[in-house]
């Protein structure tokens, strides 16, 4: 018998086929081998993709990939875009950039989703990486343009710069004249929502000019409509193109140049924006209107006649958006001319209307769905639906992938036969086997969450309201649904029961949130302590929970599996429950040099230092709030400052901190102080508990 001779290829190849692995999932899996590709992997890893900001510290994701180039951040949960997250909560990336300025300064890309950004976030970004090319906020907020200006003034290599839906401060449309003359490497620019009445023109007129590898540009709608021709006759190589404006007065000359302008763009496949659009001057786009896929009609509140003549002339669309003035008719017509349809989104213009104020109905959604065999992706708001519809829907679509129902009214049952819509989701779920995102409404018992958790396997993530009637609808969904990543609830009779049976499945998913729920504060603190690798937080704005009954249900709840312990940005209305929540709140104390210290108050951190305002040398003391009689006179640190009231800054571990820091532990080793860095001399000082889960790994 031959002896096997085992064989390794050299780090060298392996870095080099490791790299045509894009997948972050396969990526994950190639790293899992074996220890030599478990480090080679890390090394050669160049983008990353990190699905909740409090999952991992900034410290351990440099430690563990320290050749990094590009880096994709999520912060706030998805229902903030429902208003369902009070201000304030988190999702500060500012801890993230400054740990990066450091540890990547090679670093080229960096793309933020729902994430709080400060000006001075984006100064410290054009200030660190001097390659950087890819500048990408999803609904963030918390900066201006005063930011955007810095980041055009110093990234001269900057290809991607897209604000798509974030809350930007718009000091005026002058911050595009701080991209320099001799830069020319924009290759897509998205500042669309941009809400200044100012523009710079002429700024933008040239950087347009100049650029000539421009593919995407979307304007935003101060850009008005006799300016758009001379900016596309600039640009004729545009892929994506975004109006600003498109409504003025009907002039002959303004439409045929806009028509001729459009002519000239060959690569035209995409069109949005159309603010205050008038429909007289669409026929100027039906000449790239036969090359379009995607069109974006969002932001058109013109009526249904209109549209549809639009899109006739449209038969290679595979992606819509639109309001529901497209009506029923419109949808019919759609499906009979755009058959390579892939993704269907249809808004609501009047969501509190208390009457329906245009006529769409299930009606024009099964017209499509039979028509348009490729239909992967659905988001429709209606104000009926039936159990018929939804089961046509699901034979006709079974490649569906994406499926989002929102019936306006909560809890509206079946029209024709005023049955619940179990039947109908069932179909859904059964049918199509692929189906990764689900949203629920209407009226529903705890019947259909039974057929998602049969059916739907390949389930990732479920937004679910005013639905179900009992814990057994939340125990099948998180039995039974073995991908499912992220679950948010709101309004559902779901408690505690279902939740703590399933524990376990909660550390496989990323994330849970559930307000306005059954859940008790009693329960988020069994789970908290059951499962340490898992953030339980309580989020309730009208008091401390703990100050009610352990029975009394929470308000708002959000479950998230991390590696780095307890967050340290919280604020005063989130509690984390874990294995420390039975410890006693802390006690500040604040004195003078040479002055006996004295007590400013007892309570929380956030309450005390709401009493620190003057300039002051200060000495800091601890105690617990159970022995406050017996204060140590050992101040834990000393300093000269300003104290002011807390704001969003980095806050760095203990380990972190440079060694003239001068911190220390008390005596007991139960507590350790944390320091706050901001962009500015201030520094605010925190008092929590020690915990084994704090820094794990760091």
């Amino acid at each position: 018998m031959q002896k096997k001779v085992a064989c390794s290829f050299p780090d060298e190849v392996l870095e080099h086929v490791f790299s045509f692995i894009q997948s972050d999932k396969d990526r994950n899996a190639v790293s899992m081998v074996c220890k030599s590709w478990y480090e080679i992997e890390r090394w050669c890893r160049r983008k990353i993709f990190i699905g909740n900001c409090y999952a991992v510290s900034p410290r351990m994701v440099i430690r563990r990939f320290p050749k990094v180039r590009s880096i994709e951040l999520k912060g706030k949960p998805h229902f903030a875009d429902f208003n369902l997250v009070p201000d304030g909560w988190g999702g500060y990336v500012l801890p993230w950039i400054a740990e990066m300025a450091g540890a990547y300064p090679w670093l080229e890309e960096i793309r933020l989703k729902r994430m709080v950004v400060t000006d001075e976030c984006l100064e410290l970004i054009a200030k660190s990486f001097k390659n950087f090319k890819v500048l990408v906020l999803f609904s963030c907020e918390g900066f201006s343009t005063d930011g955007l200006a810095a980041i055009a003034a110093s990234c001269m290599n900057l290809r991607e710069l897209d604000l798509r839906d974030s809350d930007v401060d718009d000091l005026g449309g002058h911050w595009l004249s701080h991209f320099p003359e001799t830069y020319t490497s924009l290759v897509s620019l998205n500042s669309s929502c941009l809400g200044s009445d100012e523009v710079s023109l002429s700024a933008l007129e040239r950087l347009v000019g100049r650029c000539t590898n421009l593919r995407t540009l979307r304007l935003n709608r101060a850009v008005p409509l006799d300016k758009i021709a001379n900016i596309l006759g600039r640009a004729p190589q545009l892929v994506d193109f975004g109006t600003g404006t498109y409504g003025a007065d009907l002039q002959s000359d303004v439409f045929s140049s806009l028509a001729g302008a459009f002519s000239s763009c060959k690569e035209l496949r995409s069109l949005s924006g159309f603010w205050d659009v008038v429909p007289a001057y669409l026929p100027a786009i039906y000449p790239v209107c036969s090359r379009l896929t995607s069109l974006n009609l969002s932001y058109v509140t013109i009526q249904s006649p209109d549209l549809v003549k639009l899109l006739r002339h449209c038969p290679s669309l595979q992606r819509l958006l639109v309001l529901d003035y497209i009506e029923d008719s419109g949808l019919e017509a759609l499906s009979s001319s755009c058959k390579d349809l892939q993704e269907l989104r249809v808004f609501p213009s009047d969501p509190f209307g208390e009457e329906p104020n245009v006529s769409l109905t299930e009606q024009g959604l099964v017209s499509v769905c039979l028509a348009c065999p490729k239909l992967q992706s659905v988001l429709y708001f209606c104000r009926r639906m039936s159990n018929v519809a939804l089961v046509t829907i699901a034979q006709n679509c079974p490649n569906l992938t994406r499926f989002r129902l929102c019936i306006i009214e909560p809890r509206t049952a079946d029209f024709l036969t005023l049955e619940p819509l179990d039947v109908g989701f069932g179909a859904i779920v059964e049918h199509c086997k692929d189906l990764r995102r689900l949203s629920l409404s209407g009226l529903l018992t705890d019947r259909v969450f039974e057929y998602i958790g049969r059916y739907a396997k390949k389930l990732e993530m479920l937004s679910v309201a005013f639905a179900g009637e009992s814990d057994l609808g939340l125990h099948h969904v998180l039995s039974g649904c073995e991908s499912l990543r992220k679950l948010e609830i709101r309004d559902c009779p779901f408690g505690d029961k279902a939740l703590l049976a399933n524990a376990s499945k909660l550390e496989t998913m990323r994330s849970l949130w559930m307000s306005s729920c059954a859940v008790s504060f009693g329960a988020c603190k069994l789970l908290g302590q059951k499962m340490p690798r898992l953030n339980v937080e309580v989020i309730d704005e009208s008091g401390p929970p703990d100050s009610r009954p352990d029975s009394c249900p929470v308000d708002k709840l959000y479950i998230y599996r991390s590696v780095a312990g307890p967050r340290f940005d919280m604020p005063p209305f989130v509690w984390t429950m874990d294995e420390d929540s039975a410890l006693q709140v802390h006690a500040l104390h604040v004195a003078e040099y040479n002055r006996k210290p004295d007590w400013i108050g007892v309570g929380t951190y956030e309450e005390s230092i709401q009493g620190l305002r003057a300039k002051m040398p200060f000495v800091l003391y601890l105690a617990e709030l159970s022995n406050t009689s017996q204060c140590s006179s050992q101040p834990l640190l000393s300093g000269d400052t300003t104290l002011t009231p807390p704001r969003p800054l980095l806050r760095l571990p203990i380990e972190t901190l440079e060694s003239d820091d001068k911190t220390q532990r008390s005596k007991e080793g139960k507590y350790m102080i944390k320091m706050r860095y901001s962009m500015n001399p201030t520094i605010c000082f925190e008092i929590r508990p020690i915990s084994t889960r704090s820094f794990p790994g760091v």
